[in-house]
């Protein structure tokens, strides 16, 4: 199974940076057992189908076509060479409300369409002093894998929420432990393909804590926000995880 390092740019980046982007990413030497995925805002999936890479967009619409001004939908990225999307992150949870329920159907929509979704679960600040992370965690595992039964790759993402573009962590103690939560429930709901999936960490990773963090338990993938936005600190990342 292949460490996943991937880069979700949010909304960062003109198509002319992107292709900037990758003519100086493609000098970059990835060892064969790490995958690297990029997460991309739609504006620039075209010049990101061109660079040969392994990318997807950040969201998607469950329907093919339709009225639904300003949505992405999943066949045409599918169409344009996407092969992975995100699903359920932290800021579409937080910014623009989206729940389980829509996160269930997302990943569905996602399989229907030969996307291989990335799941993001993740507790807040307010939810973590409550000692309340691991509810939360099972509670968004249950609804969004409901009557999911992997068709193609999926894999999840944690992320403290607490820990995203703040510069905090979660100590490896922190994630350690909701990794393993996670796997236990993967293992216990998915026992015939939870050993495929990989489940990353996403908060604050960057090249200064990239190496300690994909040696703890249950780590087997990074999911980049800022540090993906310059190849030299995504460089960074993996020159960590290669070691």
């Amino acid at each position: 199974m292949s460490f996943i390092i991937a880069a979700n740019w949010k909304m960062n980046k003109a198509p002319q940076d992107t292709v900037e982007f990758f003519e100086t990413f493609r000098q970059t030497k990835v060892a064969d057992k790490i995958k690297t995925l990029f997460f991309v805002p739609a504006v620039n999936a075209l010049p990101t189908s061109q660079a040969g890479v392994n990318w997807g967009p950040q969201n998607i619409f469950p329907a093919a076509t339709g009225a639904f001004t300003g949505e992405n939908s999943p066949k045409v990225m599918a169409d344009l060479g996407a092969r992975y999307v995100l699903v359920g992150h932290s800021e579409r949870r937080s910014l623009f409300f989206e729940t389980d329920e829509q996160t269930n159907i997302k990943l569905h929509s996602a399989q229907e369409f030969g996307l291989s979704p990335i799941l993001c679960v993740g507790e807040t600040l307010d939810e973590r002093k409550q000692g309340l992370t691991l509810e939360v965690l099972q509670r968004q595992l249950v609804t969004g894998l409901s009557n999911l039964t992997p068709s193609n790759e999926l894999h999840i993402a944690y992320e403290p929420v607490w820990a995203i573009g703040t510069g905090e962590v979660a100590t490896t103690e922190q994630v350690s432990e909701a990794h393993r939560f996670i796997r236990k429930f993967l293992q216990e709901k998915l026992p015939q393909h939870h050993q495929k999936m990989n489940i990353l960490y996403g908060g604050s990773v960057k090249p200064e804590n990239a190496n300690e963090l994909s040696k703890t338990a249950e780590v087997s993938g990074f999911l980049v926000g800022g540090a993906s936005l310059k190849p030299d600190s995504f460089h960074g990342i993996i020159e960590a995880v290669q070691g």
